[in-house]
């Protein structure tokens, strides 16, 4: 993998994670995710 594909994997994790994280734990239960599940979610999103 490329140092550029790389980098723009992570940015697109990291976006995610932002995200996620700022929403209240009562959106996160609407979605059925728990706050400690962001980073799995965040980082299965660039696979």
């Amino acid at each position: 993998m490329n140092l550029t594909r790389s980098f723009a994997q992570w940015r697109k994790a990291r976006k995610t994670y932002n995200e996620l994280s700022r929403l209240s734990t009562r959106e996160l239960d609407d979605l059925g995710i728990a706050r400690g599940d962001i980073a799995e979610i965040a980082r299965r999103s660039v696979r």
